[in-house]
């Protein structure tokens, strides 16, 4: 009984997660959106040539995460971990202000898990991601 409980509270819990990224507006803006867009848009091509060179990542939970710190000189290392917590700040704020916006800052989290999906999609050839226990190379 305890074994059918659980598999039924899993599969509650997906059916709600879908749900809340289906009825949650993705796509609001508010100022605080914008200047968070903004914020990350700047920054993508500070970054983009560290997804390149598989120093950087996206992770499972809709952040970015440090792959190979040997990949980035040693004298490079301290701007690349600004710029590493500067988009995973950023990151965290825009699913907090999205959820927000849709009048349901506890849709935070499921917002986050879909945001994860969209990040791995819009990857290009040759950056990686984190899938299962390790990373794989779109």
């Amino acid at each position: 009984m305890k074994k059918f409980l659980l598999s039924l509270l899993v599969i509650v819990s997906i059916f709600t997660a879908n749900w809340v990224a289906a009825a949650a507006d993705l796509e609001v803006n508010t100022p605080a959106i914008s200047a968070l867009k903004a914020s990350m848009q700047a920054r993508h091509s500070q970054l983009g040539p560290f997804y390149s060179s598989g120093a950087v990542g996206l992770t499972k939970d809709a952040f970015i995460a440090i792959k190979d710190a040997t990949a980035v000189p040693l004298k490079d290392r301290g701007g690349f971990n600004s710029l590493v917590s500067a988009e995973n700040a950023d990151r965290t704020n825009l699913y907090k202000e999205i959820a927000t916006a849709n009048g349901h800052p506890e849709w935070q989290g499921d917002i986050q898990n879909t945001f994860a999906g969209r990040w791995i999609d819009k990857a290009q050839s040759g950056w990686f991601y984190q899938s299962g226990g390790g990373w794989v190379k779109k």
